[in-house]
This record gives structure tokens, sequence and C-alpha cells, in this order.
């Protein structure tokens, strides 16, 4: 079993659509597969985070730079 790491550019988006591809592409991911999301919704953090959670799914890092929010996400 090979472990895929996969990048989501949603940079631009406005809420909801960040937190729908990327629910999409969580669901699209087999277990222990890692998602990369870059997006600069203000809202981004709350939803992601929660989406994460929700799907049982493990947050590995969250950071923000100068409005650009990345998630390392690793699938259920």
């Amino acid at each position: 079993m090979s472990i895929a790491t996969t990048r989501l550019d949603l940079k631009g988006l406005k809420c909801p659509l960040p937190v729908l591809r990327t629910r999409k592409a969580l669901a699209r991911l087999g277990a222990g597969d890692l998602l990369i999301v870059e997006c600069t919704d203000p809202l981004a953090p709350i939803d992601i985070l929660h989406l994460a959670h929700e799907m049982g799914g493990e947050v590995e890092h969250y950071g923000e730079i100068a409005g650009l929010h990345v998630f390392h996400l690793r699938a259920a």
C-alpha cells in the first residue's frame, strides 16, 4: 500500500467552496493519504478544521502566513 499526497489550490475561492472542495477531495483519498490544502478564505480555518474532525481525519499541520492558510490533512 502506498501513501499518496494530493495538493489542492483553493486560493481566491470564498465560503463555502473551499470546504466543499476539500470534502470532495478527502472522500476520494485512501486511508493514510495526505491532502495539502492552500486557500485564502478567512473562514477556512473554522470550516476545514471542523470538516477534518467530522470526517475522522487528522490535521497534521495548520499554518497561516499573510492571509494564506495551509492545511495538511491525513485521510482516515
